[in-house]
């Protein structure tokens, strides 16, 4: 059961950047931190985090774009950290961790603190598809949008000219998890795993405990791992899957926990880690192990059942028509593990793309890892197009 939730002290934030509660937002009570929140009137910068993350993993960045004159929130989305209100069984609600839903959480957000619309809203990891929905769906109140890691391949197709084809009805696509546990070394994807009933006690209750399952877990993804060299896959196939690290392409037997143990940096390395302090690290692990995983698991859940984005299908052949850009770790696998969508954010489902920044020196957790260089891109980008 988790212990109830009180916004962070000055000791955990750097000066500057408050911690606070808005309730009511589409039946949650949103811990947010803020920048910038001294003068009314500011514009608006809304920031979405990933998985395992929080609202606290944008704290590099939040002052420089205070500094240039925004009003910059970053919420803790529904399923994590302090914010609450949502349904951590697996059992429970999942429905309200469908997209949509996700996409008004963000917009009741915006509302509540009492802007009409948002010069950008920036989305990382998992947020960057809550990001780019945003911006799809409501042009009009999330005016530009940046997605960091994770490209936006558009909205999911509609069934075309099924009435007058209908022999291409019953074409089945190959199973591709079939396919991955039948390889000479059984594989499976990191995703379909994350939406099993396991998952959380896997990572909630490893043997390593939280801490150093996520020093491990944030290590293997970030360019501290020198093994992550990324580059396009051809296909969404076994063969071309397998390729990336067993952090995605897990082996068959083994759990996350499991996975990344053999990754766990050494004590010099930690002590290194400048991007991510033992106490940095502390505060995730703290929330994480009052929370649980389940509440970000949820996501997986509804991405790996069809149903659950048969929703999105409405939108079928919309793009995002707001400035966009793109910007990630020269050294992140997220940009290629589902081949195709870099080169589809840009040639169709953002007509106003503006840049595609890949950062060296950055794996996964970019603006953590650079964060100099991330705020001098986007304050380049809200500058030029908001």
């Amino acid at each position: 059961m988790m212990h109830e939730a009180t916004a962070y002290g000055a000791d955990t934030l750097p000066p500057g950047i408050r911690s606070r509660f808005v309730a009511g937002v589409n039946g949650l009570n949103v811990h947010v931190l803020e920048a910038g929140f001294e003068d009314a009137g500011r514009p608006c910068v809304l920031l979405l985090h990933g998985f395992p993350e929080l609202a606290y993993s944008w704290r590099k960045i939040m002052l420089p774009l205070a500094a240039a004159g925004f009003h910059v929130v970053a919420p803790d989305q529904r399923g994590y950290g302090h914010t609450t209100g949502w349904d951590g069984a697996y059992d429970g609600d999942l429905g309200s961790f469908r997209m949509l839903n996700l996409a008004r959480d963000a917009l009741g957000l915006v509302a509540a603190l009492g802007h009409r619309s948002v010069a950008a809203v920036i989305g990382h990891d998992f947020g960057s598809p809550v990001a780019a929905h945003c911006a799809l769906i409501r042009p009009d109140v999330f005016r530009s949008v940046v997605l960091m890691s994770a490209p936006f391949a558009g909205p999911p197709p509609l069934p075309f000219d099924t009435a007058n084809r209908p022999e291409d009805v019953a074409i089945q696509a190959p199973d591709v998890h079939a396919a991955l546990a039948a390889l000479p070394r059984p594989r499976k994807h990191y995703q379909w795993y994350y939406s099993t009933r396991e998952a959380d006690n896997d990572m909630r209750l490893c043997p390593q405990g939280i801490h150093n399952f996520l020093r491990a877990y944030y290590h293997c993804k970030s360019a501290d791992w020198d093994r992550n060299k990324p580059f396009p896959l051809r296909a969404w196939s076994a063969g071309e899957l397998e390729k990336m690290p067993t952090y995605y392409i897990m082996d068959q037997g083994q759990n996350m926990a499991e996975v990344v143990a053999a990754e766990m940096p050494s004590a010099p390395e930690i002590a290194a880690c400048a991007w991510l302090t033992e106490d940095e690290l502390s505060v995730y692990a703290g929330e994480f192990d009052r929370t649980g995983f389940q509440g970000g698991l949820q996501w997986y859940r509804c991405r790996t059942q069809h149903s659950s984005s048969s929703d999105l299908e409405i939108f079928s052949g919309r793009r995002i028509d707001v400035p966009s850009c793109f910007i990630a770790g020269a050294a992140d696998w997220g940009v290629y593990q589902s081949p195709g969508s870099l080169a589809a954010m840009q040639n169709s489902a953002c007509s106003q793309m503006q840049g595609v920044h890949l950062l060296r020196g950055a794996g996964h957790w970019v603006q953590q890892e650079q964060p100099q260089a991330v705020a001098a891109l986007l304050l380049q980008f809200l500058q030029e197009f908001t």
